[in-house]
Formats: C-alpha cells, structure tokens, sequence
C-alpha cells in the first residue's frame, strides 16, 4: 500500500521502501469508488481513500492522493497537467512534440528529468511516490525500473492502459485513464470537466461528418524496406474511423505492424496518413513514398493525397479528441468550412 511518503534525502542505495505492492491480475479501473477528496485532517484519509486499483497486472492501493508524482512520455505528462496536477508534479520526462500550448505555463512548472528516460538513480533522487508511464517502456526491467523495484522503495506506478489492453480500442478506454489519474489523485470532478470538454470536440466532429463516405486510409509510420504501419489494435484505428476514414490494415491485430510497400499498393489507399515524429521530416517521408516505385500507381501517391498527424495524438491521451478533429478536416475539409 502507498500513499504520500516523503522520504529524507538519502543516497539511491538507502531508499528502502517501508511499504510493499501487491502484484496480480485485474482489469484497469479502482476497484474503490470513493469520491476523492483532500484537505483531510492530519491522520485522517481524504475521502475516498485508500484507493485500490488494478492496472495491468499490478495492483496498487494508494492510502492517500500522491504528492511527489513523475510523469514520463508526452500522453501521460498531458493527462496530468489536463487535470490540472502540476503542483502533485517532481519532474517529467521524454516528450515526443511541443507540449500543448494551453498547458505550457503549468508544464514550465514541473522539472525535466531527462530528455529521454531516466535512470533508475535519478528518479529516485527526486523522491517520487507515484511514477506514471505513458508507454511500457518506462518500466523496462532490464533498465532497472521495473514496476516490482519501484514498489520495493514504496513508489506507486501506473501505466496508460492502452499498453495492455485488448483491441479494438474505443474512446471509453480514453475516459477510464483520465478517471483513474484523477481518482488516484483525488479529484474525480476535473475528469468529469475535462471529458466533458474532450466529447464535445468529438460530438462536434460527428454531427459534421454524418453521412459521409469513409476514405480508404494507409497510415505510414515508418520504414524502407518496409512500411511499419497503425493496425487494428491501437486508439489510432479508432481515431481514423471517427474522423472518417477507413484503415486498410485494419485486420492486423496490434497497434503497429509491418507490411510490404506490395500490399500497400494492393490495397491502394486514397489518402496516405504520415505519423510525424523523431528526426525524419516529414516531407522526406513523402518524397521517399512519392519515389517508390512499389507505390507508382496507387490512388494517394498519384494525386498526392497526405494527411499528417503528430504521433504524440495517435496514442492514448487528451489529445486523441483534437488528432480526430485535425485528420477529419485533412480528409474532408469540406465539412469543416
């Protein structure tokens, strides 16, 4: 159980944890439902805590909201600052995008850990209680951070639950991670506030694109031998089907996969997306499909038909609503004017 130890300033070594995490199997939502709360008497619980939740596998119970949390990847950082935690914030890390203009004062708030992961060590030095990871690889046991060290030094973690979810994903796995976070933290209404803004978005996008006929859609991600592309499995799949469009892998059934640029042409998509992140630019990426031959006659490369979507919106986080608004207007911009 955890929840908001503060620890003396101790070299790495020395942090040994007072309290202990149960591991198991579960779903991803608390299993308590309390109402939240803070500003409990010295001694006392806030309302609705302890706080027991299941989250891919671990099972963690929280005695009391987390005062000392570090966000890691740019989904996860966003939910918290969404909801308005940046005070509950020690440091934050690896940040694929520009952090969203609307969170940026509260973002230059919180430290930068490191620009990729930290290590293990230097978590530890910012006396953490709560770790929250947006991919699974923040808790990458050959790095030393795994979800079991963590516990053993009484530090609480979460990871987005789009990493151990079972497709098809819908906007209801979007709604429980920013439930949980406020909940583990205390503040259910700023769920209720902030999802009823982020539906909004969707609703909106909707009532525009009733009707209309979806485009055959190829998401390129990545790959020059082949084409590492959005499959079935993931948010970005359903985010495509919201902002009307049809994804021609569909049938893989995982968030990403590889396929030859044969059976992209196969397929023939009318619109390419391009996932737009890391170093490569993304008008280098459509020069090299506009040059490959494998694609010479597919519908998207003749009239060269592309969609752009920074890849921080494609996975599961506050940002899906307006990623959905932004492809649906590149592909339809009709509806939009």
């Amino acid at each position: 159980m955890t929840g908001s130890p503060t620890f003396r300033r101790l070299p790495a070594a020395l942090l040994t944890g007072a309290l202990l995490f149960a591991t198991g199997c579960g779903g991803d939502s608390p299993t308590d439902s309390g109402t939240g709360g803070a500003g409990a008497p010295a001694g006392e619980a806030p309302d609705g805590f302890p706080l027991t939740v299941e989250n891919c596998g671990t099972e963690v119970t929280h005695e009391q909201p987390p005062e000392r949390a570090v966000a890691l990847n740019q989904h996860a950082t966003e939910v918290m600052l969404a909801l308005g935690l940046e005070d509950s914030m020690v440091g934050t890390g690896y940040l694929d995008d520009e952090i969203l203009p609307e969170y940026r004062d509260a973002y230059d708030a919180v430290p930068v850990v490191s620009e990729r992961y930290p290590s293990y060590e230097a978590l530890l030095e910012l006396e953490p209680d709560f770790v929250y990871g947006g991919f699974s690889s923040t808790f990458d046991a050959q790095e030393g951070r795994s979800r079991e060290t963590f516990a053993s030094h009484s530090i609480a973690t979460h990871l987005n639950v789009e990493e151990c979810s079972d497709p098809p994903l819908d906007i209801d796995l979007m709604d429980r991670e920013v439930r949980d976070i406020a909940r583990i933290f205390g503040v259910p209404e700023r769920a209720d506030e902030e999802l009823e803004r982020l539906h909004g978005t969707l609703d909106e996008v909707a009532e525009r694109l009733e009707g209309v006929e979806p485009v055959d859609i190829f998401v390129y991600d990545s790959g020059e031998t082949t084409a590492f592309t959005a499959g079935g499995g993931g948010i970005g799949n359903e985010m495509i089907n919201r902002a009307g469009g049809a994804n021609l892998f569909a049938d893989l059934d995982k968030a990403f996969g590889d396929v030859s640029f044969e059976q992209v042409a196969e397929r023939a998509p009318e619109v390419i997306v391009i996932y737009d992140y890391g170093d490569q630019p993304v008008e280098d990426k459509k020069n090299f499909l506009l040059d490959n031959p494998a694609l010479k006659d597919v519908p998207a490369i003749r009239e060269e038909r592309f969609a752009v979507l920074p890849l921080s919106s494609t996975v599961l986080g506050v940002r899906v609503p307006d990623g959905v608004e932004s492809l649906a207007r590149q592909l339809h911009p009709d509806r939009f004017r």
